[in-house]
């Protein structure tokens, strides 16, 4: 799993691509969002479009995302999610905690 990071307006954007699944992409990916969160960021816009593989690991790292970004006093938001990723967030009803748009224009509006 590769993740390019950008800045777009007043958030930053984390372009994922490729796994997210356990270990290493993972790990990455929270790691991608701890540096930015120490270096100051507070608004995250995670761009799914580019995941093809999604485990209940990454369910927890989205949530783990959620949550540290609230700690942080920031939010984190995800756009773009492919049908299966939209399908299993649905089926355990996180679409109804996590703040899901579905491209990158309305995610970033909401900052």
């Amino acid at each position: 799993m590769a993740g390019n990071v950008r800045k777009a307006g007043n958030a930053n954007v984390v372009d994922l691509h490729g796994a997210l699944t356990i270990g290493e992409p993972v790990e990455t990916f929270r790691a991608q969002l701890t540096e930015l969160l120490g270096g100051g960021a507070r608004n995250l816009a995670v761009n799914l479009a580019g995941v093809t593989k999604f485990d209940s690991s990454a369910i927890g790292a989205l949530i783990w995302a959620h949550t540290t970004a609230l700690k942080a006093g920031g939010k984190c938001r995800f756009f773009a999610a492919p049908k299966l990723v939209m399908q299993t967030l649905h089926m355990v009803r996180l679409d109804t905690v996590l703040d899901l748009a579905e491209d990158e224009a309305s995610a970033l509006a909401r900052f």
